[in-house]
């Protein structure tokens, strides 16, 4: 079993611009938790970052809003891919990537839950990757549009149960560090 950690979009948008994460308390270090374990024993870490256009109201490319948390900057990774989509295999080379290492189980951490990690887990499943996806290492807030409202708990409640129904393995942080310690 060859294994990825997917690192998505932990941008300072979510922490000091327009769209700040709000659900699970303690998501972000949780994040960096994962991260941290993956070091011991070696699982690539990929760093995915959403890029906009300039003119774009958020994650304008070379914005700080753009930029990368300064935490997970400062953690190592062996790969950064840059997406203009929310899934991380659209016009990226994620997938060529993945096979080349022969990577064949793809865990999911990151922003928004509903949106980039959501919908990257959905096409790792459709390209045949076992797929995990962390409960507390992944975020969202609260959506109100056209369509209705609905609260933050509410909506990453929603996509956990979901992933869990079909594309993925759901699993606390905890449980997934505990997995890799047991696996080694």
């Amino acid at each position: 079993m060859n294994e990825a950690l997917l690192v998505i979009d932990v941008q300072n948008e979510y922490f000091t611009g327009k769209l700040p994460v709000t659900y699970p308390p303690g998501s972000f270090e949780n994040i960096q938790r994962a991260m941290d374990a993956a070091g011991d024993p070696h699982i690539p870490v990929i760093v995915i970052q959403h890029a906009n256009p300039a003119d774009a109201p958020a994650f304008a490319k070379g914005t700080h809003g753009w930029e990368l948390h300064d935490a997970i900057k400062a953690r190592p990774h062996d790969l950064l891919v840059e997406k203009t989509l929310p899934g991380s295999f659209t016009g990226t080379g994620l997938g060529a990537w993945l096979e080349k290492h022969r990577i064949t189980v793809l865990t999911i951490a990151g922003y928004m839950t509903q949106m980039c990690c959501d919908t990257t887990a959905r096409q790792a499943f459709h390209c045949g990757y076992r797929v995990t996806f962390l409960s507390d290492a992944t975020g969202t807030l609260a959506i109100a549009n056209s369509a209705g409202s609905v609260s933050d708990s509410e909506l990453h409640r929603a996509i956990l149960v979901t992933q869990q129904m079909r594309f993925s393995t759901v699993m606390t942080t905890a449980e997934w560090i505990r997995n890799r310690t047991i696996a080694s």
